[in-house]
This record gives structure tokens, sequence and C-alpha cells, in this order.
């Protein structure tokens, strides 16, 4: 890739460099102990979404907006939810998740669920964000799956179609099809058999129930045994693409890198085990107003670093890093930002 990129400052420690390492130590470590409020936000359609704002919520209602858009079949539980939504609070901001249809405490009303193209629930969060706090600084993360639709959403928008001041993109897989197709290579079947045995375990109960208009019965489910067999007979059909290969093209946010508009910074691991290492060689360079970090090492949200003693997660840390640069808004976006470098120096 020749365009310019930044080198991420992450350094694995000694011995923890091993991208499969990376990806699964996060959830053996201890995450921050959070309360949280529950609101239901009801939607245009009849079904609604669960927001998680995270205690203790600050009561001035200037303070800046955290926004975290989860991945696939993650949750306020998840590892980085918890670090990233903490480090959003130790700097005073308001910090709340998003949980997508169906992964929150209740299942959701209507015969379908969300996927990583779907961006009309976000953009109706943010417009409620807009008209309770109008006067609050925005910012959103996503990580993954929740990554590629917010930058989706970033590119349909432009760069005043948001009342959001900046978006940072974790670990996204911007290429759908490519990314599923790792997924079903190598030890990286592990991760997709997880999330496929979570995905069907709440298809399976709306089957049960009836709810689903598909051409599929339980032993159909059962069969699938890949991810892009599950988008081909679940996804796209409940969502109205022609398969799965139309779903990959339709809702992948990486042909979209040159049109954004908004502050964006995309943090990446050379060795994400969910997606091919030459990710962002077969995509297009990005705008001027996006800040690509990537990393040698990482693994797929991963990024464990050894500081202070111990284990931490540096992707709370460079998340306080990149918040904190919005505490003067005045200042031009290009000088909020470091060193571009090219592939090469790297």
């Amino acid at each position: 890739m020749s365009e310019p990129y930044h080198i991420a400052d992450f350094l694995p420690p000694r011995g923890l460099s091993n991208a499969h390492v990376q990806t699964l130590l996060p959830r053996l470590m201890p995450r921050p102990f959070l309360p949280r409020d529950v609101e239901v936000l009801e939607l245009p359609d009849g079904d609604f979404v669960e927001l998680n704002w995270a205690k203790p919520v600050t009561e001035d209602p200037l303070a800046p907006i955290f926004v975290l858009f989860h991945g696939l079949e993650g949750s306020f539980d998840s590892p980085y939810a918890r670090w990233l939504l903490a480090a959003a609070m130790g700097l005073g901001w308001r910090a709340v998740l998003m949980h997508f249809r169906g992964c929150g405490a209740y299942p959701n009303r209507l015969p379908r669920a969300y996927h990583s193209g779907d961006t009309a629930d976000a953009y109706w969060l943010f417009g409620h964000l807009s008209h309770r706090f109008p006067q609050a600084l925005k910012v959103a993360a996503g990580v993954s799956l929740g990554g590629n639709m917010l930058l989706k959403l970033v590119a349909e928008q432009g760069g005043d179609g948001l009342d959001l001041a900046g978006a940072i993109i974790v670990s996204a897989p911007l290429d759908l099809a490519a990314s599923a197709d790792t997924l079903h290579r190598g030890f990286s079947r592990l991760y997709e058999s997880h999330l496929l045995r979570a995905l069907k375990r709440k298809v399976r109960t709306k089957l049960e129930q009836g709810a689903l208009p598909l051409p599929l019965d339980l032993n159909g489910l059962a069969e699938l045994d890949s991810l892009r067999a599950y988008d081909d007979a679940v996804t796209a059909p409940l969502h109205g693409f022609d398969g799965a290969e139309d779903y990959y093209q339709r809702a992948s946010a990486g042909p979209l890198l040159g049109a954004i508009e908004l502050p964006t910074l995309i943090l990446h691991a050379d060795d994400d085990p969910f997606m091919p290492a030459s990710l962002y060689e077969n995509l297009p360079a990005p705008s001027d107003a996006v800040r690509l970090e990537i990393a040698r090492h990482g693994g797929h949200v991963g990024f464990m670093e050894w500081r202070n003693g111990r284990l931490r997660p540096w992707l709370a840390r460079r998340l306080a890093r990149e918040l904190e640069s919005w505490g003067d808004p005045s200042l031009p976006w290009q000088e909020r930002r470091g060193r571009v470098v090219s592939r090469s120096d790297s």
C-alpha cells in the first residue's frame, strides 16, 4: 500500500505477540466494574434498541458524549466495551453503548436482527442525542462489526450530516467477503464457530416460535457450517439482500474510505485473524480526514500491553489520548494529528 498511513505505537509484551494470544487475552483479564442505566430507545419501525449509560453519569448537561457500537454478538459486558467506556468516563465524558437489536436483555420485536451495514438505528440514535443534548460534543467509536457500520454511516452522511465531531474505528472488517473467507480457514475457524453458536442460538429460538419468514428449519440451521453460509441463509434474506455476496458487497465500508469527510481514526493490526493481512492494500486510499494507524501485532480487538507492572489494554489508553485531543475543539484537525508515514517506512 503506497498511500500514507501511520505506525501505531502499540508494542506487545515479549512472548505475547502472537495474534491469537492477543485476541484471546482480553477474555482472561479482569475488566472494570461498571454499573449502568438501561434506556429503551424506540425506533421508527416499531422495534427498539437498548442504550446502556455507564454510571455514575455526570450532571453537567454540556459534558461531551462518547457513543460505542459493539461487534458481532458483543454487548456491554464485552471486555473492550468495559475498558473503553471506563476510559471515557475517566475523562468526564458521558459514556453510552447501544446494543444492536436483540443483543440486550430482551429479544427485539420484529422478525429481523442487525448486520454490518445496518446504519439506520445508529442514525436514529444520533438524532435522539442531538435533540436531547444539543450543545454537547459527541464522538463515536465502533468495534469490529460496529466499526464497519459506523464508518459506512459516516461516509453516507458526509461531514455535516451527523451531530458528531469524530469517529474511531477499531479492528473493522471493511471487506466483509474477504473477512468471512479468512474466518473459515485454519485456527480462525475457532472464532467462526464461537460466533456461529451465538447467532444460531438466537435464530433457533425465533424459528421455534415461528417468528422468522425464512425457508429454514432447525435441521437446516444446524447444518450451516460457516458465517458465509449463515449470512446466505439468514442475514441476507432477513434484511433484503440477494444472498451473502450481495450483502457483503453492499454492506462493506471499505470501498467508501476515500469519501470520508468527518475526522476519523482507524486502528488496525496487520495480524488480525478475522481478516486478510492485505486488507488495506486492496481498499481505496483513505481521504485526508482519516488517520489510519496500523500495528504489526495486536490480533482482533486485542492490543494488550505491559504497563505499570501489569497487562493493560492499549486500546483504552489510545482512546483516552484521542478523546483528550478534542478538549480544545478550536484546534484544526490536522494540528491534532501526528506524522504521516508511507508503508515503506515500516
